[in-house]
């Protein structure tokens, strides 16, 4: 059931803790306001999650590991995140719980690769997950994509080469508390946020 506190606080916290990072963003184009939606991006770090978090009213679909991260994993249940791991023989009832999400007229919010990576490229999608697309509305129309793009692009507004990509991104065995320190105290990150027009999938 959506609630007020459901609805405005984790979208606030987000822009808190973007505000306490020094984040600024760059946006182009708007998010899609309809209910349905299904909002695809690339992910690099969970640092996405605060950024796309601040920007969109919706739920995440993210790893189950999440649920237990220190700051993230409150934010996530009040957020009524759709967990998701990597077991091929839960993918029936993860796709099941976003179709659920997406027909009672939800936003929701998916990284199809699965992982977050260096940012250098892109990886494989897991069809399990992008496969939700497919789903049609509560009326029975198709349900509308809209594919974002994300880019942390500057630091302290000069331009981020290829090989500082890394003070953003977030993968591998990475510490996750070291990482938010680091951020934290390397200076103003400005990211680009594009929200390309939305699309529906026959």
């Amino acid at each position: 059931m959506k609630s007020p506190a459901r609805q405005t606080f984790p979208r606030a916290y987000h822009r808190m803790c973007a505000w306490i990072l020094g984040f600024r963003f760059v946006v182009n184009g708007q998010p899609d306001t309809a209910e349905p939606c299904l909002f695809v991006s690339n992910h690099t770090s969970y640092l996405d999650i605060i950024v796309l978090g601040a920007l969109i009213d919706g739920c995440f679909v993210a790893k189950t590991e999440v649920s237990g991260w220190p700051f993230f994993g409150p934010l996530s249940k009040l957020q009524r995140t759709v967990y998701v791991d990597r077991k091929r023989a839960s993918a029936g009832r993860q796709r099941d719980s976003m179709v659920e999400r997406l027909t009672d007229g939800g936003r929701l919010i998916l990284f199809p690769e699965g992982t977050s990576s260096d940012g250098n490229r892109t990886l494989p999608f897991r069809s399990a997950l992008f496969a939700v697309a497919s789903t049609p509305g509560a009326d029975g129309k198709p349900l509308k994509v809209q594919p974002v793009s994300l880019a942390c692009t500057h630091l302290d507004g000069w331009p981020l080469g290829r090989n500082l990509r890394w003070l953003y991104s977030w993968y591998g065995d990475m510490d996750l508390l070291s990482h938010i320190w680091r951020v934290a105290g390397i200076g103003s990150l400005t990211v680009t946020v594009t929200f390309h027009a939305p699309v529906t999938v026959a």
